[in-house]
């Protein structure tokens, strides 16, 4: 006997129930893995960006994606246009990376800590969790929906689909593919890559590197922040500790893929996403949650620089 759909799966999807209708489960399965993958790729491209930059992490990323999403229910709230409430809180988001940068990574890089700024960026995390919590509660805040309705389907090949995860699964695609090119054609994304090559260099032949660097913290910022208002839109409800499973998420398949790999980001965060609605599906949801954390291990212990990475060599 089949065993029932887990909740994404049934929030996801409608109809296609009985015994018959096997391949339709898995179909449906198989494309929430694909959303929601989406989302960990996108939150795995902005950790690439600033490791390419400054070989550091932001750990706490998940609480910008909660502040974006907090800020956006707050700007609603007040009366303000949706367009304009979604770009405010992406940018409060992309402004706090600037932050991040300044007080929890730059003074330990000057300093010679090369690991100091992992607890730096968990503290800014923890005090921007705190921080909301104190001026919004702890408690879980419904969030509106902005495009689509909760209750709005699409029919493909027999399949009742959400339109709001065919809206998601679409932004965040177009946003990697955007990313990508304009890392790879324009003169920034080429400053990018001089800078994570040999930021000495690429100082001496004029690149502006600091410049180069926060503005890399501040798109990682944004897509932290798109990431959080779609996810919420989802959910239909954001609290203080919303973005930490996320981020988590989103490092497994970093490091899946690759950690500084763009393909290998979109790659990792979609294969674990259907692995972990396979799993959810077919096992368990609590075999889901534990799910990327058994794959991150057996990465690390098998090709420690993911599937698209490379070892790198220190000269000495």
């Amino acid at each position: 006997m089949r065993k029932p759909l887990s909740r994404q799966g049934r929030g996801l999807f409608k109809g296609a129930q009985d015994k018959d209708d096997a391949m339709h489960f898995v179909l449906q399965l198989i494309f929430s893995g694909f959303c929601v993958g989406a989302v960990y790729a996108l939150i795995a491209m902005g950790l690439s960006l600033t490791f390419w930059t400054t070989r550091t992490l932001n750990f706490g990323q998940g609480s910008l994606l909660m502040t974006a999403s907090v800020a956006t229910v707050a700007l609603l709230g007040a009366g303000m246009p949706i367009a304009l409430a979604v770009l405010l809180g992406v940018l409060l988001a992309g402004g706090l990376m600037i932050v991040a940068e300044r007080i929890a990574i730059r003074p330990l890089l000057k300093a010679g800590d090369s690991m100091g700024w992992v607890v730096s960026t968990l503290g800014l995390g923890i005090f921007l969790q705190g921080f909301v919590s104190t001026v919004f509660g702890s408690q879980a805040i419904a969030f509106p929906s902005l495009v689509f309705d909760s209750m709005d389907f699409v029919d493909l090949a027999g399949v009742q689909v959400s339109s709001q995860y065919l809206a998601v699964l679409g932004l965040s695609l177009t946003l990697m593919v955007a990313m990508e090119l304009f890392l790879r054609r324009s003169a920034w994304g080429r400053a990018v890559r001089a800078v994570s090559h040999d930021a000495d260099a690429a100082a001496l032949a004029g690149i502006p590197v600091r410049r180069v660097i926060v503005l890399s913290f501040v798109a990682s910022g944004v897509l932290a922040g798109i990431a959080g208002v779609m996810v919420a839109q989802i959910t239909g409800t954001v609290d203080p500790g919303f973005g930490f499973n996320l981020m988590v998420l989103g490092f497994v398949a970093a490091v899946f893929g690759g950690m500084g790999n763009t393909a290998g980001a979109l790659v990792g965060g979609i294969s674990l996403g259907v692995i972990e609605k396979l799993v959810g599906g077919y096992v368990s949801t609590a075999a889901e949650h534990g799910m990327a954390f058994a794959i991150l291990m057996v990465i690390l212990a098998i090709r420690p620089q993911g599937l698209f990475g490379r070892k790198e060599f220190t000269k000495v």
